[in-house]
């Protein structure tokens, strides 16, 4: 016999169930199947006396249905436990699920919770509407059962739920100060925290904050807490991914249930960042040039992904150094970003090849460059012939950033090993754009970062953390590399305010930005957690 919903299901199979009759009153619908309906004739209904088509149970619909109820033993009302906090609804025994108003997810936990839908036959369900703030929810379920021999009846009723709220033990540990169980301990040694301001975009464009508890911002780094190792072991994975790192791993026992043989431990992962930063100037060690292809000791790291790349700013050869290798034959960098010299461009003409065709890598091309330090600018004729890897941005009356290493104080072991006549005077690092910049600048966009506990720090110490996001901020609109890796936000405090540089080159594109909305929630549960990270370019 085949099942149907009512009179549209009825009419839309005639020609696969012969001999068969409908009755339907108040969500009931009886089917039975008898040679006499064929036939047109009919019966008295047992009970009241109705005229019927013929059935098995000799009963009208309103008898049977007076008689038996199909949906008995299924509960007309339940309960849904719902956290605020994380909106997330209880799966028992245990499990926390996330799930939408009216959703597959959410139906499916509503029927999850009912007891005795097996002895019936579930045909459809589906929600009826409620008030999002009533803390209650319907479910109009169709289900059917066989009540007499070849006689099948379907009956329509509705589940109410109440929603009750209750916090999972994720928000309770939360809520908890100093419930972790696991931390990653992020470090770099360098004297800035531009790569921490980097890496926290980049944590927040992936959204891998999301299973934190805590996050504390120290002077030589972040401290990440977990209330899971496996969770810190994933954020570990993650920062795998996007940076050269080294990393080890400690715990602590804090409690042992002698009875079960239980241990509770606590885990903290040392993670350490390589010391070298983007447009650092480095001197390799002689075994690691060697390995390279014999490339210049004295590089300039041009970009750090998982490897360091470095590169030659005098005849344009590369090197990607691995992590391992790295940490296997570590080197530091000769003179940072921070401690670079301003230069002016004098003349500046390509190095051509032996074809005529000037010689280039990537975005970058070889010049030979005649500069002067912006200091001694009307005190003396001091002029430097260098050549540079920035040929195809800098042109005569520009400034350049660079290390003047006929000045310079340096200790290094690598670099004290080289003869006087291969280290250069004067190494062009980056453009500079200070002569193009106005004072007291307003930027139509803004960047986001994460709710930190930040330790006490003196007033020094502030300072500098503000100089460095400002040279951070400046970096990303001197690189549209670097911003492609990072989510900027559109300030709408700001859209009148007057362009904040005079140069087209610094200007960031409206469709480089995104909507800011307030009540955004970095949390998106819907984001793939082991998705492919970009390299990550660390300041």
């Amino acid at each position: 016999l085949t099942c149907f919903s009512g009179e549209e299901g009825a009419a839309k199979v005639p020609q696969l169930i012969s001999h068969t009759q409908h009755q339907r009153m108040e969500g009931y619908t009886l089917s039975q199947s008898q040679p006499e309906a064929a036939a047109g004739g009919f019966i008295l209904c047992c009970e009241c006396g109705t005229k019927i088509p013929p059935n098995p149970a000799a009963m009208c619909a309103v008898c049977i249905r007076s008689r038996i109820d199909i949906t008995e033993g299924i509960p007309k009302s339940g309960n849904l436990f719902f956290c605020r906090n994380c909106e997330r609804y209880l799966s028992p025994p245990s499990a926390w699920v996330k799930a939408a108003l009216e959703s597959r997810e959410l139906l499916a936990l509503c029927l999850k919770r009912l007891k005795g839908l097996n002895k019936v036959r579930l045909v459809d369900a589906g929600f009826v509407w409620t008030e999002p703030h009533s803390k209650r929810i319907k479910a109009k379920l169709t289900v059917q059962k066989e009540v007499f021999a070849d006689t099948i009846l379907q009956q329509v009723f509705i589940v109410e739920y109440v929603v009750q709220n209750q916090m999972c033990p994720s928000c309770h540990r939360t809520e908890a100060k100093d419930t972790w169980n696991a931390v990653v301990q992020v470090r770099q040694k360098v004297k800035h925290k531009r790569t921490f301001f980097h890496l926290e975009q980049m944590i927040i464009k992936h959204n891998q904050h999301t299973l934190t508890v805590g996050i504390k911002s120290l002077p030589d780094g972040i401290d990440f807490f977990f209330a899971s190792d496996r969770d810190a072991k994933r954020f570990e994975e993650f920062l795998t991914a996007v940076v050269p790192i080294r990393s080890k791993t400690s715990e602590q026992l804090i409690s042992h249930d002698i009875h079960t043989n239980v241990f509770n431990f606590k885990y903290t992962h040392s993670v350490e960042i390589v010391p070298v930063c983007r447009d650092d100037v480095v001197c390799l060690p002689a075994s690691v040039a060697r390995y390279y292809g014999c490339i210049n000791p004295i590089s300039i790291v041009y970009n750090i992904g998982t490897s360091i790349h470095v590169l030659d700013p005098f005849t344009l050869q590369t090197a990607e150094i691995s992590n391992f290798n790295y940490w296997k034959t570590p080197f530091r960098a000769l003179a940072s970003s921070d401690q670079l010299t301003e230069f002016t461009v004098l003349d500046i003409e390509p190095v051509r090849a032996a074809n005529g065709q000037p010689i280039t890598f990537k975005k970058y091309m070889l010049a030979e460059a005649t500069v002067a330090r912006v200091r001694d600018m009307g005190v003396n004729d001091a002029t430097f012939v260098v050549r540079t890897h920035l040929g195809h941005v800098l042109h005569p009356g520009d400034n350049a950033f660079g290390v003047d290493l006929t000045t310079a104080n340096y200790n290094d072991d690598n670099a004290e090993k080289l003869k006087l006549d291969a280290i250069p005077q004067v190494i062009l690092v980056k453009k500079s754009y200070t002569d193009k910049r106005r004072p007291y600048q307003k930027r139509n966009w803004k960047l986001k970062f994460l709710a930190k506990e930040e330790e006490m720090t003196s007033r020094r110490e502030e300072e500098a953390a503000e100089k460095d996001m400002e040279t951070y901020i400046q970096e990303l609109e001197e690189n549209p590399d670097l911003r492609s890796t990072v989510n900027i936000y559109r300030d709408p405090a700001a859209q009148s305010a007057p362009s904040d540089v005079g140069d087209d080159e610094l200007k960031v594109n409206v469709d480089e930005m995104l909507e800011d909305f307030a009540d955004m929630d970095l949390d998106d549960a819907g984001a793939e957690p082991e998705q492919e990270h970009e390299g990550m370019d660390t300041n």
